[in-house]
């Protein structure tokens, strides 16, 4: 028996251990002539108790130095997630492990009202959606991402959100709320325009129409979007940069960013079991040039080249973007998201001030 039949919509149908554990798993015959069918794989979610909710980095790379993540996992499934790694620190693999066995922190919003609250708090921009995404399909039950969101309204704090879910839109009367007071951003993710090649790197992410349906209904309700061409796919998805460009523009992003494959620890092997399934005449070419840019290998990790790499074609991909951004009007730089409306509020109990 195949056991990749019995695995649909998924990234990846592998499931290695993870790195830091001493046993694998091997799926194997029973010795036993009897055609049997493997139940379908379902995600499962389970729930841990979050000590805290804001993480902090400190990457030049990123343009932000805090996050919140609301769940440990993504079933968006995207088989080149570079996200996928961080599930083996949860003893789980990387690959269907992370997009079917998923975590969540309900109660995330009373942690991070507790964070905010603090005298030591400095405010900056707050990102949401760097690791895995807020918005996918277990949002609509957990809501964790809405409570986070609440939160941060009430204190009038900045965010940035990434995403590529539609339950974004449930949001929208908050976020247009919020983006009244110049306090959020949001960032579509537009991988390609090809719906048949985005159901197969992004089996349960919603199609590039749909994304794109996204960032009209956002940017009409007033909430600016930036349309990011992430990850381009050299060999693969390349040819389409000013097309998405476009697309993003025509759908009202008012700025666009991009980022190119990036392949860490287990990624690169699942990557390339991806291309030998479904692009096995392009897997030469798109290693060829991902190595190039990497000086020879899979991936270069340096501060500095993990996001866009280095080299003549990387180069080229660079001054494209830029050409591009700049004739659509897409280069302008956004007004800063507010810090200065940030204030803790007033709770039940708490002593009036004087002044």
């Amino acid at each position: 028996m195949n056991i990749a039949r019995t695995i649909k919509a998924r990234g990846t149908t592998t499931n290695e251990a993870g790195r830091f554990e001493r046993f694998a798993t091997t799926p194997a015959e029973d010795g036993w002539d009897i055609e049997e069918e493997l139940p379908p794989l379902r995600t499962e979610t389970s729930e841990e108790v979050a000590r805290s909710a804001i993480t902090y980095n400190r990457s030049p790379d990123l343009p932000f130095d805090r996050s919140i993540n609301s769940y440990r996992g993504c079933e968006h499934g995207c088989v080149y997630c570079f996200a996928r790694p961080s599930h083996a620190y949860l003893g789980l693999s990387a690959g269907l492990d992370f997009e079917t066995r998923l975590i969540a922190r309900p109660n995330m919003g009373r942690v991070l009202r507790k964070e905010l609250s603090a005298r030591s708090y400095k405010v900056a921009p707050i990102a949401i959606g760097t690791n895995t995404d807020p918005y996918q399909p277990i949002e609509k039950k957990h809501m964790i991402t809405k409570s986070c969101l609440e939160v941060l309204s009430e204190f009038n704090h900045p965010v940035a959100i990434v995403t590529k879910g539609t339950l974004i839109e449930r949001d929208l009367e908050l976020l247009a709320d919020m983006a009244g007071r110049g306090l959020v951003r949001v960032g579509i993710s537009l991988t390609t325009l090809d719906a048949e090649l985005s159901r197969r790197m992004e089996p349960r992410a919603p199609s590039p129409l749909r994304r794109l349906r996204v960032i009209r209904t956002l940017t009409e309700a007033g909430v600016p979007v930036r349309v990011m061409t992430s990850p381009i796919v050299p060999g693969l998805t390349d040819h389409e940069l000013e097309s998405l460009l476009e697309a993003g523009k025509e759908a009202g992003a008012d700025a666009a960013s991009w980022i190119m494959l990036r392949l860490p620890r287990e990624v690169s092997q699942l990557w390339q079991g991806w291309l030998a399934d479904h692009e096995p005449s392009r897997a030469e070419k798109v290693m060829s040039k991902l190595r190039e840019m990497h000086g020879g290998r899979d991936y270069d990790p340096r501060w500095g080249h993990r996001m866009r790499g280095e080299g003549e074609y990387a180069g080229i991909i660079a001054q494209r973007f830029v050409k591009t951004c700049k004739r659509l009007g897409l280069s302008i730089k956004s007004a800063p998201l507010r810090c200065d409306l940030f204030a803790v509020p007033q709770q039940p109990g708490d002593q009036l001030s004087l002044f």
